[in-house]
């Protein structure tokens, strides 16, 4: 990407000021985004530039239909709670032909933010409190959307947590083995063969009817929540590119399989990585408190199975990548998803044998 493209795009948006600077910002795997500056009479201003990535999201116009639908319902939400809607959720800035996106001369899609200043993202629990705001955060997502029309979402990335069909997906990238790795990784997929009834515990109760389909996040780690630099608390859920139709066990389970955790993501030594009880119960009274009482009895008590089958997919999903050759998450060094995977597998085998002990939790909260 060259100076030329990026200043193409720039002029394609409504922006106040003058230009100033245009630098790579944040640690996402999946889109390229920038942060512009721009000088105005009352000082610095500055938005968030992203090119989505076309390989990933298949239909960029539908997922930013729900992007568009769920930030204007929010900002709804927000004025009627007397908040500040510039900082609370994701603001869009059109283009100047009034689009909520912009298609280059090369194809590709970008789409642009304001930039919510005085505010940050963490990659890693520093501090129980950042980790139960971001609880706090999810359920207030989830209760501010409890009555949006779930079914009129795109789902963008189709069967994204159907986790019976990411099993049926893996056996095929086991079985086709494109890039001749698997023999190298056999302990691994073996977890997950042996693991094929758990893909089908939330599945099949939605199947049933018995747990409602709800607008979720659908990546809700804790560096997809701003936190307010000077008060300390959640101000803004972001990243909505997943804002699909699904459960909210999905969106709790894989904010604990990211947070509640005593390693980083891709940690290498296994001997730091173990399932955090504690870190654990401060989110389900966060989430619990930030629902406000949306989610049904059933919804609540499969929280617990939430953390542990999200935590099984991503780890499912990091090792087919891997198998595959690295297509869909971004690696920074060899063997990167495979490392990835490995963690997620040591949570879920702590999290199989601390699962009495996560229903008593919930149990004491709802």
């Amino acid at each position: 990407m060259d100076n030329r493209e990026i200043m193409e795009v720039i002029s394609k948006f409504e922006f106040d000021g003058t230009f100033e600077e245009c630098i790579p910002f944040g640690s996402g795997h999946i889109n390229d985004t920038f942060r512009l500056t721009y000088t105005t009479a009352e000082g610095m201003k500055y938005y968030i530039l992203q090119r989505m990535n076309k390989s990933v999201f298949a239909n960029p116009e539908e997922l930013m239909e729900n992007v568009k639908g769920v930030t204007s319902w929010l900002r709804k939400k927000i004025q009627e709670n007397g908040g500040d809607v510039e900082r609370e959720t994701l603001n869009l800035v059109s283009d100047k032909e009034g689009h909520p996106y912009y298609k280059d001369s090369m194809g590709e899609y970008w789409r642009v933010y304001l930039f919510i200043e005085n505010a940050t993202c963490f990659d890693l629990v520093e501090n129980e409190n950042d980790f139960y705001q971001s609880a706090v955060a999810f359920g207030h997502f989830q209760r501010l959307l409890a009555d949006y029309p779930a079914e009129t979402l795109h789902e963008t990335i189709k069967d994204f947590h159907n986790t019976v069909v990411r099993f049926q997906n893996f056996c095929k990238s086991v079985e086709t083995d494109v890039c001749g790795r698997a023999a190298d990784v056999q302990k691994e997929i073996q977890f997950v063969m042996e693991r094929e009834k758990l893909a089908h515990a939330l599945c099949d109760l939605q199947a049933e009817g018995k747990l409602p389909l709800r607008v979720t996040h659908n990546d809700t780690k804790l560096n997809n929540v701003m936190i307010d630099d000077q008060t300390g608390k959640a101000i803004c859920v972001i990243d909505l590119d997943t804002v699909m139709p699904g459960l909210s066990a999905n969106d709790f389970g894989d904010s604990i399989r990211f947070g509640a955790t005593t390693a980083a993501e891709d940690e290498r030594n296994l001997s730091k990585v173990h399932f955090d009880l504690h870190l654990y119960e401060v989110y389900v009274k966060g989430f619990i408190e930030g629902c406000g009482g949306a989610l049904t009895e059933l919804e609540m008590e499969m929280l617990p199975m939430g953390a542990i089958l999200m935590t099984f997919e991503c780890g499912m999903r990091f090792l087919a990548d891997h198998l595959e050759g690295d297509h869909y998450f971004k690696i920074h060094r060899e063997n990167h998803n495979l490392d990835r995977c490995r963690t997620q597998f040591q949570l879920v085998s702590e999290m199989e044998e601390k699962l009495p002990e996560m229903k008593a939790i919930v149990e004491k909260y709802k």
